[in-house]
C-alpha cells in the first residue's frame, strides 16, 4: 500500500510546491488513503492538487496510482512514463509504472521494477512485485532471490533482518538456526513462519514447508504472498485439489493477477483438466502475450490434448519471443514424430555458443540437438549431445544408487511370503485401480493407451499419490521413533492399512473425470512400493511393462524428464536401477506368484491381440475390439509418448538402440547381472549383444 513515507522517499520537492499552511501535505496524504478504497476519489483529489500545484510530483504520482486501480493502464503509463522523465530517480515512481507496464503487459515492466529497486532497495512492496514479474516470465530461480529481498526489505527487527540477510546471501543454515530461535519464543511470529518456510522450499522440503505456510495462514488468513507461496508448494507436491482450492482463494481477491491465473493453469493441467488449462492458458496469453513461458506451457496442454499442430505452433512462438530458451526447442523434439529442421539445428548449434547461457538451456539445446541428429542417423554426435545433456543434468540432481540397492534389500527382507500371505483381498475396497510399473520408456504408455480404450478404465496419468503415501508414513516414523519405511510397515494394523487405502481413492478422485469404474495409475516408480500397494490396495491390478534391458535404459538415458528418474542421467547408474528393479520384480514373482502380470514390449509388438486378450484377462475384462484401435483414443496423453501412441504399433523402433552400441560399454557392464538369464523379460532368455 502507498503511505506518505513511501512517497516521500527519494521523492523531489520543487521550491514553488512548498506549501505555506502544510494544506497540500495534508491533501496528498488524503489522495493516497483514498487509493485502496474509492480510487475515483483519489483521482479527483490529485487533479485537484494538479490544478493549484501543475506538476507536482506527488500529485502525478497519486495520479497515475489512481488512474491504474481504476483500470486506465494506458492512461497511468502516460502520467507515470512522464513522471519518470522528469524524476529519474524516484524509485517509487518507477515501481508505479511498472504495475502499469506489467497490467499493459509492456516487456518494459521488469526494467521498471528493476529500476524501482535499485533507486529504493529497501521498498518491499517493490521488490515483491519484481518477483511476480520474474516468476511470469519463468525466471525462477531469479524470483526467489526477489521474495527473499521482500522479506529482507520488510524486516525491521534485528534479529528477523539477520535471517533475511542470511537467506538473501545463500547461507540457509545460518537462516534457518535464527529463525527456529526466534519461533520457539515466539510460535505465533508470522514474518518468521514465512521466512522459515521460504527457506524449506528453496531446500526442496516442501512438506515441511506447506505445514509453516498452513500454520501461516491460519494465523493470517488475508496474508496472500503467503497464500500464493502454499498453492506453490502444494501443486510442486502434485496435490492438485488443494492448490486448486487455494488459487481459487487468490483469483477471488485479485481475479486479473497474472501470476496467479499462470498458476491456476498450471493446476487444471496438474488435475488433468486440459480443457479448462486450454481455456486458461488462452486467457492469459491474450492478456500477456509477451511470455515464452507462458507459450510453453500452453504447447504442453495442446500435446497432451492431441493438438500436435497447435503445440508446434506455440512452441515456435516461445522460440520466436527467446531463441535461447533451449527448453522450447526440446519440447519440439520430444513430440517424436516432429523432424527439427537445419534451421533448428543450425540456431540451437549457434546458441550453444554463446556466452551467458543457462545451464537449463545448455542442457536442453543438447538434448533437442541429439534428438535431430538422431533424426539425421548421425549417432556419433548424436550421442555426444545425449552424453553433455545428461552431464549438466546429472550435476543439478541428487541420486545414490547405493541407496536405491538398499532400499530394495530391504523391501524384499519386509515383504516375505509370509507376510504376502496377508494381502487378501477385501471385499470392502473397492478394485479400481490399475498400477503399471517399471522404469520410463519400457512401453507403459502403449499399455495404458491400450487398456484406457476399453469401456470400463479410465486412462489418468503418473499420480503422485502413492509416493505421498510413502511420504506419510516415513514422516510419521520419524516422528515417532519407529523403524523407517519400509521396515515399519510390517508393525501396521489392518485398520490403518485399510485407511491407507481409502486415503488413496479419495485423494486420486479429482484425476477421474469418466466416471468408468476403473482407471489407471502410471507412476513407474511405484514398482519399489509394490508391496506396499498389495497391503492397502490388495484387489489392485500391477502391470509390469518390461522391454529389453538396453532398449529400456538408452532410451531413458537420452530422454530428459521435467522431474523425477534422477538415475538415468549416469549409463553406470541406470544400468544398476534397472537390475535393482528386475531384483525386486523377480522377488515378487516368488513370494506372491500371479500378483503381477508382465507385459513384454517384444512380445506386445509380435502378437497385439494374443498379449490383449492376456492383458484383460489378468484384469478380469472382456475383450473389446477397441484396444486393438486404441490409436483411434482420444484422450489426453501427458508423457513423451503422447504423439507415438496416437499411432499403429510399429517395429521399426525394437533395435534402434544398436545405432548407439559402440558408446553403451558402461552401461553394458552395469546390466552384465542380468543380461542372458531368462527372468530378464518375459519372454525368455536374452543375449548379451
Amino acid at each position: 500500500m502507498l503511505t506518505l513515507s513511501r512517497i516521500n522517499e527519494g521523492a523531489p520537492r520543487p521550491a514553488e510546491a512548498q506549501p505555506k499552511t502544510g494544506g497540500l501535505d495534508v491533501a496528498i496524504a488524503h489522495a493516497f488513503r483514498l487509493l485502496a478504497r474509492d480510487p475515483a476519489s483519489a483521482r479527483a483529489q490529485a487533479e485537484a492538487i494538479l490544478e493549484v500545484v501543475p506538476g507536482h510530483p506527488a500529485g502525478r504520482l497519486a495520479l497515475g496510482a489512481a488512474l491504474l486501480r481504476l483500470g486506465e493502464a494506458a492512461g497511468a503509463r502516460d502520467v507515470l512514463g512522464a513522471l519518470t522523465r522528469s524524476q529519474p530517480d524516484w524509485g517509487e515512481a518507477h515501481h508505479q509504472l511498472g504495475l502499469a507496464l506489467a497490467s499493459l503487459r509492456d516487456e518494459g515492466a521488469l526494467a521498471s521494477f528493476r529500476r524501482a529497486v535499485a533507486l529504493a532497495p529497501a521498498q518491499a512492496e517493490a521488490w515483491g512485485s519484481l518477483g511476480d514479474e520474474l516468476m511470469l516470465a519463468g525466471a525462477f530461480e531469479a524470483a526467489d532471490q526477489a521474495y527473499a529481498q521482500q522479506i529482507r526489505a520488510s524486516t525491521d527487527d534485528p534479529e528477523l533482518m539477520s535471517a533475511a540477510v542470511a537467506m538473501c546471501d545463500g547461507r540457509l543454515d545460518v537462516a534457518e538456526r535464527i529463525l527456529r530461535r526466534r519461533l520457539t519464543a515466539r510460535p505465533t511470529e508470522v514474518a518468521a513462519i514465512r521466512m522459515l518456510a521460504e527457506i524449506g522450499t528453496r531446500l526442496g522440503e516442501y512438506a515441511d514447508a506447506e505445514n509453516l505456510l498452513a500454520r501461516c495462514l491460519e494465523l493470517a488468513p488475508s496474508f496472500n504472498a503467503a497464500r500464493h507461496h502454499y498453492a506453490v508448494v502444494l501443486h510442486r507436491q502434485g496435490k492438485a485439489a488443494d492448490a486448486a482450492v487455494q488459487v481459487g482463494r487468490l483469483l477471488a481477491a485479485d481475479p486479473h493477477n497474472p501470476g496467479y491465473r499462470t498458476l491456476q493453469a498450471a493446476v487444471l493441467a496438474q488435475a488433468g483438466d486440459y480443457q479448462r488449462a486450454i481455456e486458461a492458458y488462452e486467457t492469459l496469453l491474450a492478456q500477456c502475450p509477451d511470455q515464452p513461458k507462458g507459450w510453453l506451457s500452453y504447447g504442453h496442454a495442446l500435446k497432451t490434448e492431441g493438438r500436435q499442430a497447435e503445440s508446434i505452433s506455440a512452441y515456435r512462438r516461445a522460440i520466436s519471443m527467446a531463441p535461447r530458451f533451449g527448453e522450447a526447442y526440446w519440447s519440439l523434439a520430444n513430440l517424436k514424430t516432429v523432424r527439427l529442421n537445419d534451421g533448428d539445428i543450425a540456431d540451437m548449434t549457434a546458441q550453444l555458443g554463446q556466452r551467458g547461457l543457462t545451464d537449463d538451456d545448455r542442457l536442453h539445446l543438447h538434448y533437442a540437438l541429439g534428438k535431430a541428429l538422431e533424426d539425421r542417423a548421425d549417432f556419433a554426435q548424436s550421442f555426444a549431445h545425449y552424453q553433455q545433456g545428461a552431464h549438466i543434468r546429472r550435476a543439478q540432481v541428487s541420486y545414490n544408487a547405493d541407496e536405491t540397492t538398499a532400499q530394495v534389500a530391504r523391501t524384499k527382507a519386509v515383504f516375505s511370503h509370509e507376510f504376502m500371505a496377508l494381502c487378501a483381498p477385501r471385499s470392502a475396497v473397492e478394485p479400481a485401480p490399475i498400477f503399471i510399473v517399471g522404469l520410463p520408456r519400457s512401453g507403459s504408455t502403449l499399455i495404458e493407451q491400450i487398456l484406457s480404450s476399453h469401456s470400463r478404465v479410465e486412462g489418468t496419468m503418473e499420480l503422485p499419490e502413492i509416493a505421498n503415501i510413502v511420504k506419510k508414513l516415513r514422516q510419521s516414523a520419524t516422528a515417532d521413533g519407529r523403524a523407517a519405511y519400509p521396515d515399519m510397515v510390517d508393525a501396521l494394523e489392518p485398520d490403518a492399512l485399510e485407511r491407507l487405502g481409502e486415503l488413496y481413492l479419495a485423494n486420486t478422485q479429482i484425476y477421474r473425470k469418466s466416471g468408468k469404474p476403473l482407471f489407471i495409475d502410471k507412476m513407474p516408480n511405484n514398482f519399489l512400493h509394490v508391496g506396499l500397494i498389495r497391503l492397502i490396495l490388495p484387489n489392485a491390478r500391477i502391470i509390469d511393462a518390461r522391454r529389453h534391458p538396453l532398449a529400456t535404459c538408452f532410451s531413458s538415458f537420452k530422454q530428459h524428464f521435467a522431474r523425477g528418474q534422477h538415475f538415468s542421467y549416469d549409463l553406470d547408474e541406470l544400468g544398476r536401477y534397472y537390475c535393482d528393479y528386475v531384483d525386486l520384480m523377480n522377488h515378487f514373482d516368488t513370494v506372491s506368484p500371479g500378483c503381477i502380470h508382465r507385459v513384454d514390449y517384444e512380445r506386445l509388438v509380435d502378437d497385439v491381440e494374443i498379449e490383449v486378450r492376456r492383458l484383460l484377462d489378468y484384469c478380469e475384462l472382456p475383450f473389446e475390439p477397441a484396444c486393438l484401435r486404441f490409436y483411434e483414443n482420444t484422450r489426453a496423453v501427458r508423457t513423451a509418448s503422447s504423439e507415438q501412441v496416437r499411432q499403429p504399433i510399429f517395429r521399426e523402433g525394437l533395435e534402434h538402440w544398436r545405432s548407439f552400441e559402440p558408446w553403451l560399454d558402461p552401461l553394458k557392464t552395469a546390466l552384465a547381472p542380468i543380461l542372458g538369464t531368462d527372468r530378464t523379460q518375459g519372454r525368455g532368455a536374452i543375449s548379451d549383444p
